[in-house]
């Protein structure tokens, strides 16, 4: 378990400062970039289209785990567009609250 935690942490360090790179030479300007690589059909939009559909994977799984109530059904919007930041996050929060018992990391307190 604390590898896979070094491993949350490491990827949350990594992601935020290249994120904060990118942003400070290239804006918020992210959506016209995203789209435009899968437009071209290239590799950079095989990542990207790979990439949302691991969001939109991250983002019903969230809302199942939370019995889509209505904060469940809010984390799963920001699970979206959140991407690795928030996931990082949210499994760091789950892992600390659970005491590291991955079924109820997983599966909820419910199902669990």
């Amino acid at each position: 378990m604390t590898l896979f935690r070094i491993f949350l942490f490491t990827a949350l360090g990594v992601i935020t400062v290249y994120t904060g790179v990118v942003v400070a030479n290239h804006g918020l300007n992210l959506f016209p970039a995203f789209f435009g690589d899968m437009a071209r059909i290239g590799w950079a939009g095989q990542l990207n289209l790979d990439f949302m559909f691991m969001l939109a994977l991250s983002a019903p799984w969230t809302a199942w785990r939370n019995g889509f109530s209505a904060g469940g059904l809010g984390l799963a919007v920001v699970a979206f567009f959140g991407g690795m930041p928030f996931l990082c996050i949210y499994l760091l929060y789950l892992l600390s609250r659970t005491g590291g018992d991955m079924r109820r990391v997983l599966l909820g307190d419910a199902r669990a």
